[in-house]
């Protein structure tokens, strides 16, 4: 049934460390290989056609291959890809995200959500001459030294990290303010406190009410610099990010994914005491080849300017879509009588196997991994395709219809039938 793709990662194996260029791309014994994008589905090497609910990890709010965005790079790859000088687009990007977000009153483009969550930390450091960084169990800021500890369902630390830089890094409990009042009362060293406001790396796992406005009290009192990593919720939950989202306003946040609409650009924004410090004009070195390039920007004004002039249909709808089919899914597991908590909001959702509330690491990890195993598995026989990993969250765009969203409860009721008879 996959047998271009099972050929395609043989070769891929030879050259590529364990066949994928990301550890999340891979589930046994291999994964489909794709060839192109449109809309709300995927195609793959063996010609078959996939609803995807990955979306890029949620990149892609408006769907695959939207014309605004694509005919957009196009047009401006014909004047160039590549100058390394300031464009005036930049600006125009910068000006967009500025008016969209809160917080944002000065911005630095980069190119992933590592690099901003990363620049970013250093920032808070350097602005508050202190050393230590909280973060909290299971959200995910990338692969870097200081914010590896506990990332999703991720055990330990990665091999080859510097323990004195890891070490400056305290991992608490999300959905815990009390425990962040308690650390920041013991220790006079922390410089930031750095969370996913909405978790998108345990599953999905929501802020419990006044949560986040209890981080913001707090840090705020305690004069240590509040990051909102918005790489998964900036442009998705609001045009503004979850900090529109939820009324709350960081004094740092970062922003990739949903930014560019598959395109790799992301974004440091904040207060202009805080961002002035980066280079060349403060003290914090930040540089790169390909920040700013016109390509990613191009596309990045386009999909900012789509969500703008359409933002009162487009977050409505997508919405409504999720609403539909979890609450399909939801009738489909009562009916199989299936132990289960769904969380979801806005465009994004996730079934966890565990009777338990979800609202930490903890309580995210007692989601039977063998039964989303088999899900995973007959959704894909089925033509929806899900992120394997129950560390992960689904994500609709708004170029899923209602006939995608009648299909996938379907396909979940067929699903979750099979999951109840394997038991």
């Amino acid at each position: 049934m996959l047998s271009n793709s099972k050929s395609l990662f043989d070769r891929a194996q030879k050259v590529i460390p364990s066949g994928v260029n990301s550890p999340v791309r891979y589930y046994d014994p291999f994964p489909f290989f794709a060839v192109s994008g449109k809309g709300s589905t995927m195609r793959t090497a063996d010609n078959e056609t996939y609803i995807d609910y990955c979306m890029g990890y949620g990149a892609l709010l408006l769907g695959h291959s939207y014309s605004t965005v694509t005919e957009s790079v196009k047009s401006r790859i014909d004047g160039g890809s590549l100058f390394c000088v300031p464009t005036e687009e930049e600006i125009q990007l910068a000006e967009l995200i500025s008016k969209a977000v809160q917080c944002a009153e000065m911005i630095r483009l980069v190119n992933t959500g590592m690099e901003a969550t990363m620049n970013a930390i250093r920032l808070a450091r350097a602005f508050t001459k202190k050393k230590k960084v909280v973060k909290f169990d299971g959200c995910y800021h990338g692969a870097y030294d200081y914010v590896l500890p506990k990332p999703g369902f991720y055990d330990g630390i990665s091999d080859g990290i510097i323990h004195e830089a890891s070490s400056q890094t305290l991992v608490l409990p999300y959905n815990d303010s009390e425990s962040l009042e308690q650390v920041i009362k013991d220790d006079d060293d922390v410089g930031c406190v750095i969370v996913e406001p909405v978790a998108a790396n345990m599953g999905l796992v929501l802020p419990e009410k006044q949560y986040l406005n209890e981080i913001r009290r707090i840090t705020r009192q305690n004069d240590i610099v509040l990051i909102f990593d918005e790489v998964v919720t900036g442009f998705r939950l609001a045009l503004g990010g979850a900090g529109e989202f939820f009324g709350i306003k960081p004094d740092l946040a970062t922003f990739a994914k949903a930014m560019g609409n598959g395109f790799p650009i992301a974004a440091i924004a904040g207060k202009r005491e805080i961002m002035q410090q980066l280079s060349p004009s403060g003290k914090v070195y930040q540089a790169s080849t390909y920040a700013g390039n016109p390509a990613c920007v191009s596309a990045s004004i386009a999909t900012i300017e789509v969500l703008g002039e359409a933002k009162n249909e487009i977050y409505p709808k997508v919405a409504r879509t999720c609403d539909n089919i979890v609450s399909g899914i939801k009738d489909a597991l009562k009916n199989f009588k299936l132990d289960y908590t769904i969380n979801n909001i806005g465009s994004m959702f996730q079934l966890f196997f565990t009777d338990e509330k979800v609202k930490n690491a903890v309580s995210a990890n007692k989601s039977d991994p063998i039964m989303f195993r088999k899900l995973f598995d007959e959704l894909l026989k089925r033509g929806v395709f899900i992120p394997p990993s129950r560390s992960e969250t689904c994500f609709i765009s708004y170029s899923h219809s209602e006939d995608d969203a009648d299909k996938t409860v379907e396909s979940y009721y067929e699903s979750l039938r099979e999951v109840k008879q394997s038991l």
